[in-house]
């Protein structure tokens, strides 16, 4: 898997082009979804095997797309991005928790991620470029209900590795991530440890009601940070389940408002 970090590129350069290729991205993603759906996975589901391993072709092939449709966005000039840290992303029992940016966190870290599972919008489930694919994968609606939680908490226990966005939401652009408690209620109940990931784009785009088509007027930068193991017992020790579950998400908070605080201080954006 390509992990080398690329440059940043000049303001405003190329801008028309990176918008005629921000238009490609999108028309593909979503005839892709169609593609996964109607051809794909009817023709997957033909192979021998269970349902177990029809799930495990599904996600491995949704990763796999996901990864190169983010190469595509970065030869085509659209992105650049580092990554740090990948190696440690995959294990069994693992709660990836990231903050949320941008409409691509998740393609980015599924496509990093073969066999993860994740909770993702109900909306998803409805929409017909990403139903088939989200319903193949057997991905989690994030619906909030008890159902939910007890399927995230199956899928750690019985050891898969679990991508899980504690806003619900994206970030709004300048505050610090608000993270609900149903993601620390899920690990302590389920995962064996917790990794964060902490994502960064410079310039931000594709914000929350933000349009594909207004792109900054330079080339955006990911950075994907993975850090250290949080170990789920050292909360769950700490009494009951909501006394644990709020030090959980609190300790989550304070991370990741630390991490980026710590960025805004050291990153300067390009003067046009």
């Amino acid at each position: 898997m390509e992990l080398a970090t690329q440059g940043l590129s000049r303001p405003r350069d190329a801008y028309l082009w990176r918008l005629a290729a921000t238009a490609i991205s999108f028309l593909l993603f979503g005839l892709g979804g169609l593609c996964l759906r109607l051809v794909v996975f009817p023709l997957l589901a033909c192979l021998p095997g269970d349902a177990t391993r029809r799930r495990q072709r599904a996600r491995h092939t949704i990763s796999w797309l996901f990864w190169r449709f983010i190469r595509f966005m970065a030869a085509c000039g659209v992105l650049t991005y580092e990554v740090n840290g990948a190696e440690k992303l995959g294990r069994p029992g693992q709660m990836i928790i990231a903050n949320h940016p941008s409409l691509i966190d998740v393609v980015f870290l599924i496509g990093l991620v073969r066999q993860a599972n994740c909770v993702v919008k109900q909306s998803l489930f409805r929409n017909p470029c990403t139903r088939g694919p989200v319903s193949s994968a057997q991905y989690i609606s994030s619906d909030g209900s008890m159902d939910m939680l007890d399927a995230a908490v199956g899928a750690l226990q019985a050891g898969q590795t679990l991508i899980i966005f504690p806003e619900g939401t994206r970030t709004v652009p300048g505050q610090a991530p608000a993270f609900h408690r149903g993601a620390a209620a899920i690990a302590l109940r389920g995962a064996q440890f917790i990794t964060p990931v902490t994502i960064r784009v410079n310039p931000t785009t594709l914000t929350k009601a933000e349009p594909w088509y207004r792109i900054p007027a330079q080339r955006v930068h990911f950075s994907l940070q993975v850090g250290a193991d949080i170990a789920v017992k050292d909360f769950a020790d700490q009494g009951p389940a909501p006394r644990a579950s709020r030090a959980l998400n609190d300790h989550l908070h304070h991370y990741f408002t630390k991490e980026l605080a710590e960025d805004e201080r050291t990153t300067r954006t390009p003067e046009p």
